[in-house]
């Protein structure tokens, strides 16, 4: 039995904890929220996420709080299709998720406590050290320069601002994308919006997203339908926008998407929208000695293709595999990172290519789309490969894929 530590009670955090935990494992999880609560907006779950939530037992409940949708649709603002890909074309069974990060969080969270995870609230971790006596374990100090825990496994998955990657050698690279995001999350009262994942796009500088996002966390308690807006933004421009104030924000995008309407016009004052940032973490291998990195903390990346929680979740399950099959953990750890290169290298690679062609400086990238996009979706192997990308499993350009449980 293993003592692990486990920095960071997230999606990627929690997964890890209760699948650890379960397997017998001591396992304490250290999170600088004092109350963790379903916070954040819409998703996307994946049939690869969806498939490790089922492992671990809570995949029912959060598809009944999800919006399944099968087919994802990109349009300029004239109309003209630019991709329309639908899950069938990858099997009759896949769908994509739309669901509240939230709901997420209440399931992963609640399996980690029931598993017999133990959890120190409100600590923020700042180093890793190695106690002078202890030989093989590690010591987690906090913010005040004392000891939080001793851990023989230390489980980092404290997202993509995490400032504990500066604790390895391990070579790394972390950038902020000069894009991000303003989002809200509205109400669907007729329902239309929860069938299809809906982009719109003018050049790579503008998009507006609707993203099917069911009926929120159980915790909140409203079980009316719901959906995510998000509209693409240069961090530079978050403060001009918000001073033209909300007529003019609603009505340009109303412009763009008249489907969007019935959400912008249950928007707040534009000092209260939220504003994300992306980041884009490029590490490897992700351990070293007795440390392992997870989710955005190992691997942070645009959402363009959406898998960030999906391949947090990934990340736990494999994780929780090798250590269950190597008795020496240097050895589980080294061949978590083997397992996970090709799947997190890909999309990792997949999404950098992406990203300009829709949220770019240079407006080239946006004119190539619009011409290129609707060529390659007449390319049925083309149409597949984009469509298997969309469902998580791809770990090659050659069409290799996850063998999912």
């Amino acid at each position: 039995m293993l003592d692990v530590g486990v920095v960071g009670g997230g999606t990627a955090g929690c997964a890890a904890a209760a699948f650890l935990a379960r397997q017998g494992h001591a396992v304490t999880v250290y999170e600088r929220v004092e109350n963790p609560g379903p916070v954040g907006a819409g998703i996307t779950l994946q049939p690869s996420g969806l498939a490790v939530l089922r492992a671990l037992g809570v995949a029912d409940e959060v598809i009944a709080r999800g919006a399944p949708f099968k087919t994802l649709l990109c349009t300029t603002g004239t109309g003209r299709a630019l991709l329309s890909l639908s899950y069938d074309d990858a099997s009759a069974a896949a769908f994509g998720l739309g669901i509240h990060r939230g709901v997420i969080f209440e399931a992963v969270y609640r399996a980690a406590r029931e598993a017999g995870a133990r959890f120190v609230l409100g600590v923020t971790c700042e180093d890793l050290v190695r106690p002078p006596r202890g030989k093989g374990r590690l010591e987690i100090m906090g913010a005040d320069g004392r000891p939080l825990g001793t851990h023989q496994l230390v489980v980092v998955a404290d997202g993509a601002r995490s400032q504990l990657r500066d604790e390895t050698v391990i070579p790394k690279h972390v950038a902020q994308y000069p894009w991000g995001a303003l989002w809200f999350v509205g109400k669907d009262p007729s329902g239309e919006l929860s069938k299809v994942l809906h982009q719109v796009v003018d050049g790579n500088q503008r998009m507006i997203g609707l993203l099917p996002t069911g009926k929120g966390p159980l915790s909140v308690g409203e079980d009316g339908a719901h959906v995510s807006l998000f509209v693409s933004v240069r961090a530079t421009e978050v403060a001009r926008i918000r001073a033209r104030g909300l007529a003019a924000f609603q009505d340009e995008y109303a412009r763009l998407s008249p489907t969007a309407e019935p959400v912008l016009a249950q928007l707040p004052p534009m000092d209260q929208m939220v504003f994300t940032q992306y980041h884009d973490v490029t590490m490897y291998p992700w351990n070293t000695g007795n440390v392992v990195y997870i989710g955005d903390a190992a691997h942070a990346m645009s959402p363009q293709l959406g898998q960030g929680c999906n391949l947090a979740l990934m990340d736990a399950m494999v994780l929780a595999e090798k250590i269950a099959t190597y008795t020496y953990l240097p050895d589980a750890l080294d061949a978590y990172s083997r397992t996970r290169r090709s799947h997190l290298q890909f999309y990792s690679w997949a999404t950098r290519l992406l990203t300009p062609f829709f949220q770019g400086d240079e407006p080239w990238f946006g004119i190539l789309r619009d011409l290129g996009m609707p060529m390659m979706m007449r390319v049925p192997w083309m149409r597949r490969m984009m469509t298997r990308s969309m469902c998580g499993t791809l770990t090659s350009v050659l069409g290799h894929e996850l063998d999912l449980p």
